[in-house]
């Protein structure tokens, strides 16, 4: 699989990293506004080619997968050139600015059927497999209720203060907590309250949502552009609870009696760090014909876009050219 990086800033390093190791996958090209920045990206990582526009590397027959690593509020566009140029596509997350573009997006691929996945990497991740199969299992009981939280301090940074960005801490962080409760208790939701502190750009810099199921699970999620927390999800039930260190990448899974004895810890496999499983789940698609990818459905990407477009909605806070 020939993959192209379109836009070569932070997160494509990543992903070009995790590709290095991935096997079945090429590192072919990669394309940026600006030449020469493609060029030094290309040699760091060992590219084929490098595209001074995103036209250009579209146009390319030798690309089979785009990732897209460009702002929130690119996705859009960019995840359409590439359709229109029949190209497979893996688009960070958070996957489009609301939930109508989603769907645009999705419905066009669908008709060229075409791969389009996004790239929210704890559904690709083995953890998020583990963490599911110890519920399953009972090893706490019945769950009744989780908490998550995510936060760095980021709200200096462009991607999180500029509304034309789509800022903000929701689509940047809430999505991994909305996604972990999601992951956790499904999707049967009967009640949502939130409450968000919004910049005087008029960005979420940190905000608390409570959810409530349908069978009375409750899931409590916290995110912050202000601050670095402690990332943890717990996940309680009627015999112990469990644990998940990180669920922005998971690095240990623990139950705890409930006594809050540590009963059992539970590593999560070795990894080159962490994206290379979206880059696999893709691979195997492609190869299989698949439009979809069984992690990270396109109904769920909608909904969870639905999500966040409710809560945004809740806070008054709107994106320009929305």
């Amino acid at each position: 699989m020939n993959l192209a990086i379109l836009g070569a800033g932070n997160i494509a390093n990543s992903m070009a990293k995790a590709a290095q190791g991935t096997e079945g996958v090429t590192l072919y090209c990669v394309a940026s506004r600006d030449l020469a920045r493609a060029e030094t990206f290309a040699k760091k990582w060992g590219f084929e080619k490098a595209y001074g526009s995103y036209e250009e590397m579209v146009c390319d027959d030798k690309v089979d997968l785009v990732y897209v690593a460009t702002p929130h509020s690119h996705h859009y566009q960019h995840m359409k050139l590439c359709i229109a140029h029949g190209k497979h596509v893996l688009c960070e997350k958070a996957f489009t600015r609301n939930a109508k573009e989603a769907r645009e997006v999705l419905k066009e691929a669908e008709q060229k059927k075409l791969l389009v996945t996004e790239a929210i990497w704890t559904r690709y991740m083995p953890s998020r497999e583990m963490i599911c199969d110890l519920l399953k299992s009972g090893a706490i009981g019945k769950p009744y209720a989780l908490s998550a939280n995510l936060g760095y301090v980021i709200a200096d940074v462009p991607r999180i203060k500029e509304p034309e960005l789509a800022g903000g801490a929701l689509l940047d962080l809430g999505v991994y907590t909305l996604n972990f409760a999601a992951m956790v208790f499904g999707t049967d939701i009967v009640k949502t309250s939130s409450a968000a502190l919004l910049s005087d750009k008029g960005v979420d810099l940190q905000h608390g949502i409570t959810l409530i199921y349908r069978d009375g699970s409750m899931a409590s999620l916290y995110s912050t552009a202000l601050a670095q927390t402690d990332r943890r999800g717990i996940i309680v039930g009627d015999k112990s609870s469990m644990e998940i260190k990180n669920i922005n990448n998971c690095e240990e899974i623990s139950i705890y009696d409930l006594s809050r004895n540590c009963t059992a810890v539970y590593p999560v496999p070795e990894q080159i760090n962490g994206y290379e499983y979206e880059l696999i789940a893709c691979r195997d698609a492609i190869a299989a014909g698949r439009i979809e990818c069984p992690e990270m459905p396109h109904a769920e990407t909608i909904r969870i876009m639905e999500q966040m477009d409710a809560l945004r909605k809740e806070w008054g806070m709107v994106y320009p050219g929305e």
